[in-house]
């Protein structure tokens, strides 16, 4: 089976965790950096879940699974070590429509998670279609060595750059040609090395006169 890779937005959005071990909080804290109101059921949870409850974190919901806790859910995570339990949980959700991923069992899923380098706001994510997790983890550590920080302050300063050039009024194609200089001018490596100055002075040579520079300069 071929996935379609896609990102999804879980700000606001909210999870059901179905497990307590230690795949489920996997589960729970990517959910819960990504922005998902996140309940859980479980007959047990492990120490670190039991003090996200405690905190008002998470919620926990029981301790046995039912169709009812899938109203008004976003995303299901079946994580428990009974493969026939994760199966019905996988049903019920797809019967409404849900987003669902079943540990361990493609078969059970309509979304798979890949595996992930993430520098800030640039994510890599690797799948190998639920064939060899293990591969997808091979490449993704091979990934984090070729990707330093230096790309999320590059991202982030990119981000500030698009916010004061866009209302501009450049046309499309300008915009374009001036996001493509500032690619092909070594930033990257500059930021890398700490060379702020050369990247102040890079930036200054392409981007156009009226532009806040100390709103973008944070290097």
């Amino acid at each position: 089976m071929s996935y379609y890779p896609i990102f999804v937005q879980l700000q606001g959005e909210t999870a059901l965790v179905v497990g307590g071990g230690s795949v489920a909080r996997r589960k729970v804290e990517t959910l819960l950096e990504h922005g998902a109101s996140v309940g859980i059921v479980s007959r047990m949870l492990c120490p670190e879940l039991v003090q996200l409850v405690e905190k008002g974190e998470i919620r926990f919901l029981g301790k046995e699974f039912r169709e009812g806790f899938l109203q008004g859910i976003f995303l299901v995570i079946a994580a428990t070590d009974d493969k026939e339990l994760n199966h019905q949980i996988s049903l019920a959700a797809r019967e409404r429509g849900l987003l669902i991923n079943a540990v361990d069992q493609p078969e059970d899923c309509n979304f798979i998670v890949p595996s992930i380098v993430n520098r800030g706001n640039l994510q890599i994510a690797i799948s190998t279609s639920g064939k060899s997790p293990a591969m997808a983890k091979k490449i993704r550590k091979e990934l984090e060595g070729c990707f330093g920080m230096e790309y999320e302050e590059f991202l982030d300063l990119m981000g500030r750059i698009r916010e004061e050039l866009l209302p501009m009024g450049f046309s499309q194609k300008e915009n374009s040609a001036i996001f493509q200089q500032i690619i092909d001018a070594g930033l990257l490596d500059m930021i890398a090395s700490g060379d702020t100055k050369g990247a102040e002075t890079a930036l200054s040579a392409i981007l156009p006169a009226g532009m806040d520079m100390e709103k973008i300069r944070r290097l």
